[in-house]
């Protein structure tokens, strides 16, 4: 495992390459108030490997993750994302592209399940597949699977996922997020709520994923995780933008 300060360059070509990114924040409620986030920020994620984000809580790695699947816009930079549509510059494309990247080349598990409320679980994890043209029996056959393996009961797979446990509800949401064979796929804590078990099922599908050629982007606060699964790590405190001070004739030091 390496730490990673600045952007590697390496022979074959990235599946996400991300360059000189600025990212500030507007405080609209506070008077317009501007908090820069990240300045400079530039790393490279390769088909088949595991780069974790790290830094402390409240650096930007969150952040990261949702500008590079199109939730947030940059002051400036490129986020190129390479895969069979060929590349697109998320930080400046229009939203058609960013919902095409999202459908064939980059895949998102957020902390929170988030789907359309009444739906059987099998249907909510086996919808990626079907919003991508898979046969309904492959596409829930595959969806089984993955419910099997993170311990979702069958006798739940009728049932809308409202109605489960916090840690169940996690289970579904990694389910649907590691059903497609994607290129990418981003990964924001996704064992923060799972107990040893599915934790160790989570590991191995990370690098199950990644033994396909899948790239992964992820944050995993919990250490043994991070050891089980980072080929590099981020610092993402290198690109945190250190404040600035004003001398007393205006100037800034």
């Amino acid at each position: 495992m390496t730490v990673t300060t600045s952007t590697e360059h390496s022979a074959d070509s990235p599946l996400l390459d991300v360059v000189g990114v600025d990212k500030t924040f507007v405080m609209h409620l506070q008077d317009g108030v501007e908090l820069p986030v990240l300045s400079g920020l530039g790393f490279r994620v390769h088909r088949g490997e595991c780069v974790v984000l790290d830094g402390t809580s409240g650096a930007g790695k969150s952040s990261i993750l949702k500008m590079v699947y199109g939730n947030y816009g940059v002051d400036r930079g490129r986020i190129l994302l390479s895969g069979n549509d060929g590349t697109v510059d998320i930080a400046a494309t229009d939203p058609r592209r960013i919902l095409a990247a999202r459908r064939n080349q980059v895949g998102y598990v957020s902390q929170f399940l988030r789907c359309v409320p009444r739906v059987p679980a099998l249907q909510v994890v086996a919808e990626p597949l079907l919003e991508r043209g898979a046969d309904a029996d492959v596409a829930e056959e595959r969806a089984a699977d993955l419910l099997t393996r993170l311990s979702i009961p069958e006798r739940l797979w009728g049932l809308p996922p409202a109605t489960f446990s916090g840690g169940e509800q996690q289970r579904v949401n990694i389910a649907r997020g590691f059903l497609p064979d994607l290129p990418l796929l981003l990964l924001d804590e996704p064992t923060a709520s799972l107990d040893a078990h599915n934790r160790d099922v989570v590991i191995d599908l990370i690098r199950e994923k990644c033994s396909r050629g899948t790239g992964m982007l992820g944050i995993f606060h919990d250490s043994y995780v991070r050891t089980a699964v980072a080929d590099r790590l981020i610092d993402v405190a290198s690109f945190i933008p250190r404040p600035t001070t004003q001398e007393p004739n205006g100037a800034v030091a």
